[in-house]
């Protein structure tokens, strides 16, 4: 919370500064208002002049006018301060979940990442507001209401000053015990929000696996817990309002009881019993503001911490000094490469190859057995434990990101389809030009699917390419892999919805207008792979074989039952 008060609001303090006078001066004319009508009660209509009347009828309309022109002054500038000042959060937030290493991903899940984009900073921008608006309007009026009424009977003062204590005690104790609550109904809300995007996003594998009554019992079960959390906090809650009340209701009482006494022996007058009424009602009503505040911004704690969590994670892929290796030729290198996810067992164990420049190497092995890692370390997605990758005789380390990404074209498993035309989703907001698009797709063999659509490259796509199927998604994802011309292409498990006749015209695609590029192929049948002029067999995050199609034959026993059993 302190980061965003110190470096988000930073820029904005002159123009909360401004909004403060300007509050300050509107509620002091909120404040006038009794105290005029009390003069005019008890001083200006007893002696009976039409002109003073009219004159201080005006007065009021004209404090009237001011408090609502300058209090709705305020409040577009505190909403403006308080958008602004989220718009940057945000902005902030999202830039770095962008540039998260995949293990700081992983640490804190997609779904915790989105709600903190959505649900935290919500509630930051909730606290900016609230607090510039009311945070500033209730104590004026509580504290200014107060010196109002000493200037018009001291004695009444101390009786309203009496039941304050027991008001102030009641809200600060309910308050106080009802922020851990909500702290923790925050937290059932994320998991909820989690679960429910989750679902929402693999509603058609629940379906598919009949699975809808098992997430209708996890949904009840956190759906059961949020509503207790939050009853149990709003119980907490309600019964500041009623005390209050009770509380004003006493006050009132006792100030007509007090006042009554007053007036009847003449130390007091009407005008002034009605003004500590009107003030008084004022008082408590922006102490129950106050009170309403503690709830928003223990949210609004809760939730800046968790954006800020996210904003100070260290960079963890930044270019690095290493010492320089030694250029042999290769273009493409791993030396003795040990990862693990987790602490513990090796994902990948003592990987060594090098590929030469427009060379293509085949992946292949058993579900689990390090094929996506190797891809994911090739482009820094996490950093290796032990060993080296390198590009073109440089450590991947010694590249800056941004250039290193660039060499790549890459269709990972379950890639994404965005909601959007056939041509942004190849184009992908790079220069590329029509020609370009239309080039990739004929590579990809999407072109006859394409072509034959409605409107062709500016068919509209449904969100992940519902309206695709798996094969037609597969080249479009295809398509936007080549559409760069990238000197490293990765295509990871992504001809597995294509025909054979599709995948062979493929390679031979690729093979004829990519010569040059660098390819890894990782696939799960040896057809995809058997021409490629270097074959890896992963076995338990372990080279089982490397070679030839026709070496592993003849030396992988883990490559020959893969044959066989496909062929």
């Amino acid at each position: 919370m302190k980061k965003v008060l110190s470096v988000y609001l930073r820029p904005y303090y002159g123009r909360m500064l401004i909004g403060f006078i300007v509050k300050f001066i509107g509620t002091i004319m909120d404040l006038c208002l009794p105290w005029i009508l009390a003069y005019m009660i008890d001083t200006i209509i007893p002696q009976g002049k039409r002109n003073l009347i009219y004159l201080w009828g005006l007065v009021m309309l004209v404090c009237s006018v001011l408090a609502l022109t300058f209090n709705v002054l305020a409040n577009r500038m505190a909403s403006k301060v308080a958008r602004d000042t989220t718009e940057t959060i945000r902005h902030d937030l999202f830039e770095k979940i962008m540039w998260l290493s995949n293990a700081k991903t992983d640490e804190f899940t997609k779904p915790s990442l989105i709600s903190r984009l959505t649900t935290d900073t919500y509630n930051v921008h909730q606290m900016l507001g609230r607090v510039q608006r009311l945070g500033v309007r209730a104590p004026i009026l509580v504290v200014g209401g107060i010196l109002v009424t000493l200037t018009l009977d001291p004695v009444l003062t101390l009786v309203l000053m009496s039941v304050m204590p027991l008001t102030a005690f009641v809200t600060y104790y309910f308050s106080r015990k009802s922020i851990p609550m909500y702290h923790a109904l925050q937290k059932a809300v994320d998991q909820f929000v989690r679960l429910l995007r989750e679902d929402i996003a693999g509603i058609r594998v629940i379906k598919a696996l009949s699975k809808t009554d098992y997430e209708k019992e996890k949904y009840e079960t956190l759906n059961k817990e949020v509503v207790t959390l939050e009853k149990k906090a709003d119980v907490t809650m309600a019964v500041v309002n009623p005390a209050t009340n009770l509380f004003l209701n006493l006050g009132i009482v006792l100030v007509v009881i007090a006042g009554a006494y007053r007036v009847h022996q003449g130390y007091s007058e009407v005008g002034k019993i009605l003004a500590f009424l009107t003030y008084f009602t004022i008082i408590l009503n922006a102490m129950i503001n106050i009170s309403k505040m503690f709830v928003i911004i223990s949210k609004a704690i809760a939730s800046a911490n968790r954006i800020v969590e996210i904003i100070d994670v260290p960079q963890e892929m930044e270019q690095t000094l290493c010492e320089k290796l030694a250029k042999d030729g290769a273009y493409i290198r791993f030396d003795h490469v040990t990862f693990s996810y987790h602490a513990g067992e090796p994902s990948l164990s003592d990987i060594s190859f090098s590929l030469q420049k427009g060379e293509t190497l085949g992946i292949i092995g058993a579900t689990g057995a390090g094929k996506s890692t190797i891809a994911a370390l090739l482009m820094r997605f996490y950093d290796v434990n032990e060993g080296t990758i390198s590009i073109g005789g440089e450590n991947i380390r010694t590249i800056p990101t941004g250039r290193l990404r660039e060499l790549f074209g890459v269709v990972f498993q379950n890639d994404t389809i965005f909601e959007d035309t056939i041509a942004e989703n190849v184009r992908m907001g790079r220069t590329l030009s029509d020609d370009d698009i239309r080039k990739a797709v004929m590579h990809a063999k999407a072109k006859e699917f394409v072509e034959a659509a409605g409107r062709g490259y500016d068919n509209q796509m449904n969100v992940r390419g519902a309206n695709l199927s798996g094969g037609q998604k597969q080249r479009i994802l295809i398509a936007r892999a080549l559409a760069a011309h990238p000197d490293i292409l990765i295509l990871d498990d992504s001809s597995s919805a294509l025909d054979y006749r599709t995948d062979a015209s493929l390679r031979h695609e690729l093979a004829v207008h990519f010569a040059d590029t660098t390819k890894l192929i990782i696939a799960q049948r040896i057809s995809s792979i058997m021409h490629a002029d270097h074959i890896m067999v992963l076995e338990d995050g372990k080279i089982a074989g490397y070679g030839t199609h026709e070496e592993l034959l003849e030396s992988c026993g883990v490559y020959r039952e893969i044959r066989d059993s496909q062929m």
